[in-house]
């Protein structure tokens, strides 16, 4: 089974984060791989990473970080894939400065941006953008997003047998 998600970050630091992509992707029973590579420590893995994955299978690369987070941007520089940006919490800007670092991209070079610490919408969004000519991945992305309406539709049926003495 080859992956299809690429999920990177900076360093293991910021695993506590990514994971939640990892879950999401393993739920959905989508093939992923998990790696830490960085802009400033490792420049030349990313450049070789970034320009191979689409000759590896990969259809979506979703790459954490915090602080300076160069790394989507690098990422993005050297592939075709498309790449979602994870800003992480982490600086004593509270992951603003990476949020604005991934956003700010030159033309020619988009990286969406999801949530600081968004990786679960990260893989959402990777989820949706393979969907798009995939029909049995289409209908995974249906049936979770049915799933979260239930949920919502079960919370106000509890919240419905709540009894206050002002509560109409």
């Amino acid at each position: 089974m080859n992956p299809l998600v690429s999920i990177i970050m900076g360093s293991t630091s910021d695993l506590p984060v990514m994971e939640k992509a990892c879950q999401f992707l393993e739920e959905m029973e989508i093939p992923f791989e998990v790696n830490a590579l960085s802009a400033h420590r490792t420049p030349a893995e990313v450049s070789e990473f970034a320009r191979n994955a689409h000759q590896r299978g990969i259809q979506v690369i979703i790459a954490g970080a915090g602080m300076a987070a160069a790394l989507p941007g690098v990422i993005a520089a050297e592939t075709p894939l498309p790449v979602i940006g994870v800003p992480i919490k982490g600086s004593v800007l509270e992951g603003l400065d990476a949020t604005f670092a991934i956003m700010q991209m030159p033309p020619g070079i988009p990286v969406a941006t999801v949530a600081i610490n968004g990786a679960q919408n990260a893989a959402v969004l990777a989820l949706q953008i393979m969907a798009v000519n995939n029909p049995a991945l289409q209908a995974k992305v249906i049936a979770y997003k049915q799933g979260l309406k239930k949920k919502i539709v079960k919370a106000n049926e509890e919240l419905a047998q709540l009894e206050y003495k002002y509560k109409v």
